[in-house]
C-alpha cells in the first residue's frame, strides 16, 4: 500500500489533472504502477522524471537509501506497467539502462534535475535509470484509438509481433557486440557484455507477460462469448485454444533459450529463435484470420489499460 503521503500526493495528482503543490510543486511528476513481484498486486508511486526525446526517464533513487526501492524489483519481475503523466493514461515498457547508456542517460537526468546526484553521493549502490517506453506505438504515432474489438486485436497483435522483433534484434546486437569484445581481447565467450542483458531480459519478459494476460483474457472471457454468439466459431476457438497451450509452451523455451545466451552459440541459437518466432507468430496471423470479421463488428471498450496480476520473484511490494 502506499504511504500516506504518497496516497495524498496520488489524489491529489488524479484530482487536479497532475498538478501536485508541496515538495512536487512545479515538478515534473508521473504516477507508475507496477505489478507487486511478490504479491501480484498493482502498486502506484509518485515519481520525478526526465524526458529524452519521445522518452521518460524514471531514478531508482529512494532518497539516497542503501537499497532500490521495492517499484524498482517490481518492474525488474514485471515490467509492464502503466504510467500517468497529466491526464494521459497509458501502458509501457519498463527497462533499465545499462553500462555507458545508463552513464549518459544518468548525465541527462542530473543536466535537468541536479538533486539525483546527491543522492547518488549518499549511497555506494549505483542509482538505476529506468526508461518507459510507451507500449502503444500507434498512440504515438497520433492514431485514434481502436473503435472495436477487430482493431483492438490488431493493435495488440502488432505491440506483441513489435516486442519479439525487438528480442530478435537485441540478440543479434548480443551477439555483435560479444564479437566485438573477444577481437578486442574479451576473454571467450563467457566474458561480459555490458549494456544489453537486462534490455534483452525486458522486452522478452514483456512478450511472454502480455501473451500470456492476453491468452487468458481470451480463454476467460473473450472466446466463452464469442462461442455463445456465433456457434460458427466454434472449430476456430477450439484450435486457439489448443494453440494457447502450445504458445505457454514456446514461452517457457523462449525464457530459457534467452536465459543461456552468453554462451550460446549465434547460428544455433538464432535458429532456435526463428523457429519459436514462426509459431508465435502463425497463431497470431491464424487468430486475426479467424476472429476479425466478427470483431470488427463489437465496439472496443473504452478505460485505461490493465497492468497483468500475477505471482512474481519474493522480492519487491
Amino acid at each position: 500500500m502506499p504511504t500516506s503521503f504518497n496516497q495524498s500526493v496520488i489524489e491529489e495528482f488524479r484530482a487536479k489533472e497532475g498538478r501536485v503543490g508541496g515538495p512536487f510543486e512545479g515538478g515534473d511528476l508521473l504516477l507508475l504502477t507496477t505489478t507487486g513481484a511478490r504479491s501480484g498486486a498493482e502498486h502506484t508511486v509518485p515519481l520525478g522524471y526526465v524526458r529524452d526525446g519521445e522518452l521518460l526517464l524514471v531514478v531508482g533513487s529512494a532518497g539516497g537509501a542503501p537499497r532500490h526501492p521495492a517499484w524498482y524489483h517490481n518492474l525488474l519481475a514485471h515490467p509492464m506497467v502503466r504510467v500517468e503523466i497529466g491526464t494521459q493514461v497509458y501502458g509501457a515498457v519498463a527497462v533499465p539502462a545499462e553500462g555507458a547508456r545508463r552513464d549518459r542517460l544518468f548525465e541527462r537526468v542530473i543536466d535537468s534535475a541536479p538533486g539525483f546526484a546527491a543522492y547518488q553521493a549518499e549511497t555506494s549502490r549505483t542509482l538505476p535509470v529506468v526508461v518507459l517506453e510507451r507500449s502503444e506505438p500507434d498512440a504515438q504515432a497520433g492514431a485514434g484509438e481502436a473503435a472495436n474489438l477487430g482493431e483492438k486485436l490488431v493493435e495488440i497483435h502488432t505491440w506483441l509481433r513489435s516486442q519479439l522483433q525487438h528480442v530478435r534484434a537485441e540478440a543479434d546486437a548480443h551477439f555483435a557486440a560479444r564479437a566485438a569484445h573477444e577481437e578486442s581481447g574479451g576473454s571467450g565467450v563467457t566474458a561480459p557484455v555490458p549494456g544489453l542483458g537486462l534490455q534483452l531480459r525486458q522486452h522478452c519478459l514483456a512478450f511472454c507477460e502480455s501473451l500470456e494476460f492476453h491468452h487468458g483474457s481470451e480463454d476467460a472471457h473473450v472466446f466463452p462469448a464469442l462461442a455463445r454468439e456465433y456457434p460458427h466459431l466454434a472449430s476456430a476457438l477450439d484450435r486457439l485454444r489448443d494453440e494457447h497451450r502450445t504458445v505457454a509452451r514456446i514461452q517457457g523455451e523462449l525464457l530459457s533459450l534467452l536465459e543461456g545466451i552468453g554462451t550460446a552459440e549465434p547460428g544455433a541459437f538464432r535458429a532456435e529463435l526463428e523457429r519459436m518466432s514462426h509459431e508465435l507468430t502463425a497463431h497470431l496471423d491464424f487468430e486475426e484470420k479467424s476472429l476479425i470479421p466478427v470483431l470488427s463488428g463489437i465496439p472496443a471498450p473504452s478505460g485505461p489499460p490493465p497492468v497483468p496480476e500475477r505471482d512474481g520473484d519474493p522480492a519487491g511490494a
